[in-house]
């Protein structure tokens, strides 16, 4: 079984949602607590074993390249003033030279065409594929027990979690066969079905691993909804060949893709962390008194 050692970022989108502010900023740049929502993701692929972190950019996206090299200065800087700690954790967070790869998506197409653009450097191989939007909260990463069922499987995997069976209509579902160690054999898939038709409450979460056969189906893939090229469309048609495993992952996901979804992120990790979480949870019980008192 050939290991996953490579991860793909599709990060070309516009972020229009949170204009004016992605109008200087990606959206993927944006912070939650002290550190940008893409090195999140990035640290949740590192903490799953991925070696090379390739990420799909388009045009003012310089800055995430920027973000994940090394910055002389700031480091020699930091260095004389005796931020030893500082210095210690950015470095800790730097990718080794060689282990990040950066292709452009130059037409916005979609996410079946944002990945298809990574094909040459992912080559002939499995490879991880996280959503840099959505960023998840647990003990043991989404993409690391991915990874596990991946080995116990050598199948694709996609993450799933449950939602409220009343707003399936609103996810991208799928269907669940028989049970493994961690997860399920996934029957079917259905974007947004009808209120009433989901086969399941398991949705989509953003994370998947796929073999590279989805290249070949993307390339000769016809537009779909939204007159781009689908992922979903694809992962079905290389579901005629190849079996497909749910990995039923039980931590919080926020999307960040949404204001709502990023504001409930800063608060989840501020309160999730041993150094904010107790002076957050006091301006939040403040600031709900006032509110009600309003």
């Amino acid at each position: 079984m050939r290991k996953v050692r490579k991860a793909v970022f599709p990060v070309a989108g516009l972020g229009t949602r949170f204009l004016p502010a992605t109008k200087a900023i990606p959206k993927e740049m944006l912070t939650v607590v002290d550190r940008p929502v893409i090195q999140y993701v990035v640290d949740e692929a590192r903490e799953a074993g991925i070696e090379h972190f390739i990420f799909v950019t388009g045009r003012n996206k310089a800055v995430i390249e920027d973000h994940f090299d090394v910055q002389f200065e700031l480091y020699d800087t930091l260095a004389q003033r005796g931020k030893d700690e500082v210095l210690s954790r950015l470095q800790s967070l730097q990718p080794a030279p060689g282990q990040t790869s950066f292709t452009r998506q130059q037409v916005p197409l979609g996410l079946g065409h944002a990945v298809w653009c990574a094909r040459e450097l992912v080559g002939d191989e499995p490879f991880a594929l996280l959503l840099p939007d959505m960023i998840m909260q647990s003990q043991k990463s989404c993409m690391k027990g991915m990874v596990e069922l991946y080995e116990e499987t050598g199948n694709n995997i996609i993450a799933v979690q449950e939602c409220d069976p009343a707003e399936a209509h609103k996810y991208g579902i799928v269907g669940r066969g028989e049970d493994t160690h961690t997860g399920f054999r996934i029957t079917e898939m259905v974007e947004k079905p009808k209120k009433g038709t989901a086969p399941s409450n398991f949705y989509i979460n953003g994370r998947y691993i796929l073999q590279p056969e989805i290249f070949q189906i993307l390339e000769n893939q016809e537009r779909g909804a939204g007159n781009e090229i689908q992922l979903t469309d694809g992962m079905l048609k290389l579901m005629n060949n190849q079996s497909f495993y749910g990995y039923h992952y039980r931590g919080r996901t926020f999307d960040c893709g949404s204001p709502e979804g990023f504001v409930e992120a800063n608060v989840a990790f501020a309160l999730w962390r041993e150094g904010t979480a107790r002076s957050m949870a006091g301006v939040i019980r403040t600031l709900l008194d006032e509110y009600d008192k309003a």
